[in-house]
């Protein structure tokens, strides 16, 4: 798409910027109520069956995504109309998501306003090395980042680091409201976890939320990777980066059978959130169906999506991603030729 057509989009879906309240109640009902009956009810199945709860459990952990989404829109402003009532169910479903609300807030803000952008790299992304980086790395730097990018390590280690470890520490330089928050949201999550082992024993607790975590961080950050780093992902230096093209060229549409899209709060649609954060969840399908122009974005399936496993490093010079094999082997030819 040429930059001029890609700028008028934005003013274009404008009218759909707006929040709708009684739309935002409604996704609430349907998704706060069913995560709590089904952690119930995988709590009633363990006197049946461990093999019954961790289905049930799994399920569950559909459904706390979608809350993350509702977390996630609450930090753009887009869930509410009202400021405060966007914080206070921000701070609430951080705790059921284990996302403290200010300081993701402010990650996820950076993410949005670097996205794509090479020089700008590091704060609320993935950790993406381009080719010519790696190659001038030290062996050390190779194996962390080679580490980093094994999907046992992210998709495995990956929501236990994330929602253990960085999201209960504060950046050094955050501000006093970010640090309260993530104290507060610390202090509940506690708490509540500690009523629950007390009401209903470690066992039961622990079998129960950390297969709802694990399972719905792993999709999570699945969701993040491969809505960024598919084949042909637009990826600039500064000089050239772009924010429209950002968000239309680097993000993708993953094209989700229907339950797994509403399960996922439409965020399929990455190229609309990407080009507008004000846009509701509710809405996205509805701006990508009445905006052809953005019917062009890449389109990727359960699927192809699958292939984006073997993307590690970004070439700058090609404009795509590439397996480490391909880049072992240009090194060795690269060895040969200096011997």
């Amino acid at each position: 798409m040429a930059n001029a057509k890609l700028s008028e989009l934005r003013k274009k879906i404008r009218p759909f910027e707006d929040a709708d309240d009684r739309a935002s109640t409604k996704q609430l009902i349907n998704t706060l109520p069913p995560f709590f009956i089904l952690w119930v009810l995988a709590y009633i199945s363990l006197s049946i069956s461990v093999w019954i709860t961790i289905p049930i459990a799994i399920v569950a952990a559909g459904f706390l995504v979608r809350t993350f989404i509702i977390f996630h829109d609450c930090c753009h402003g887009s869930f509410f109309k009202n400021r405060k009532l966007n914080n206070f169910v921000g701070t609430m479903t951080g705790v059921m998501t284990m996302f403290p609300y200010l300081k993701w807030k402010r990650e996820h803000a950076i993410h949005h306003a670097t996205s794509s952008n090479l020089n700008k790299r590091g704060t609320g992304d993935v950790w993406i090395m381009t080719v010519d980086e790696y190659m001038k790395s030290s062996p050390l730097q190779r194996l962390q980042y080679r580490l980093y990018r094994n999907p046992l390590v992210m998709f495995g280690l990956g929501p236990i680091y994330m929602l253990f470890i960085t999201n209960r520490l504060n950046r050094k330089d955050a501000k006093k409201g970010e640090r309260r928050n993530t104290y507060l949201t610390n202090v509940l999550i506690l708490g509540i976890s500690l009523l629950l082992i007390w009401l209903i024993g470690f066992y039961a607790f622990f079998v129960i939320q950390f297969t709802i975590m694990f399972v719905s961080g792993a999709l999570g950050i699945w969701l993040f990777y491969v809505q960024h780093q598919f084949e042909d992902s637009y990826f600039e230096d500064e000089s050239e980066w772009d924010y429209v093209k950002a968000a239309i060229d680097g993000s993708s549409y993953y094209k989700l059978p229907r339950v797994l899209q509403w399960l996922t709060g439409n965020i399929g649609y990455h190229h609309v959130h990407h080009l507008s954060p004000k846009v509701p969840n509710y809405h996205l399908e509805t701006v990508h169906e009445k905006t052809p122009p953005l019917q062009e974005a890449t389109t990727i399936t359960l699927k192809s999506s699958l292939k984006s496993i073997k993307f590690r490093l970004y070439d700058e010079h090609k404009k795509t991603f590439v397996s480490f094999r391909e880049i072992k082997q240009k090194m060795r030819r690269n060895e040969t030729v200096n011997s």
